[in-house]
């Protein structure tokens, strides 16, 4: 008895569902189980534990051991030649004596060095007024009557202070002749008529004091 069904009819439609329906309650499971770890106590349930043993693998005892590598022997020892070699020592007596010391030579010390040369003193050249020389003008102050009556005679020194111009400054009597008037006619005629040569200091004229004598003697 043969059956013919259309494409639309319900009873093959409704089995379609349910299979789709089924195939998709099945798939949401799956993942299910995965996602909350139940598929991996269901393994452990169905397998049992797993159990690890570590197997020493003993060495073949009857493996016979490798032979030992092949060493070249070496060619027989020949000892070297003995060669004697003599060498000829003085036996002389020797008279040098060696003198060895532990000090370290010195240095030579350097000299001192020379003082310094001392300065050289500038000696200064000087010279008294003058009565000779160039520009000198000196006279013999005219004999006092009253003396010259009196047979008054003898010498003077006179301390004559001479400026740079070689003209008196200032005329004392340095050893009176013994006679006042004699020591006065000499002093003032020497204050107002002498010119002498000026003192020097290094060739250049200085103001200065010097010791004259003016004699006085009579003469027929």
């Amino acid at each position: 008895m043969a059956y013919d069904y259309s494409i639309d009819d319900p009873a093959r439609n409704s089995k379609r569902s349910l299979a789709f329906v089924l195939v998709v309650i099945i798939h949401v499971l799956f993942f299910w189980v995965l996602a909350s770890g139940l598929g991996a106590k269901v393994v452990e349930v169905v397998m049992g534990p797993v159990e690890t043993k570590i197997i020493d693998q003993k060495p073949d005892e009857d493996k016979p051991p490798p032979p030992p590598p092949e060493i070249d022997t070496p060619p027989p020892y020949v000892p070297p030649p003995e060669i004697s070699i003599e060498i000829a020592t003085d036996t002389a007596p020797t008279t040098a004596i060696t003198n060895v010391t532990s000090e370290r030579p010195t240095a030579p010390v350097a000299p001192p060095p020379p003082p310094p040369p001392k300065p050289v003193e500038h000696k200064v050249v000087r010279t008294p007024p003058s009565t000779q020389g160039r520009g000198a003008r000196v006279g013999q102050p005219d004999y006092p009557p009253a003396s010259r009556r009196a047979g008054e005679t003898g010498s003077v020194t006179l301390n004559i202070c001479v400026d740079v111009s070689g003209r008196p400054t200032e005329v004392k009597v340095a050893k009176s002749s013994g006679f006042e008037r004699l020591d006065d006619a000499a002093a003032t005629y020497s204050k107002r008529n002498w010119k002498l040569v000026p003192a020097k200091e290094d060739g250049k004229p200085i103001a200065s004091c010097g010791n004259f004598m003016v004699t006085f003697k009579l003469t027929d």
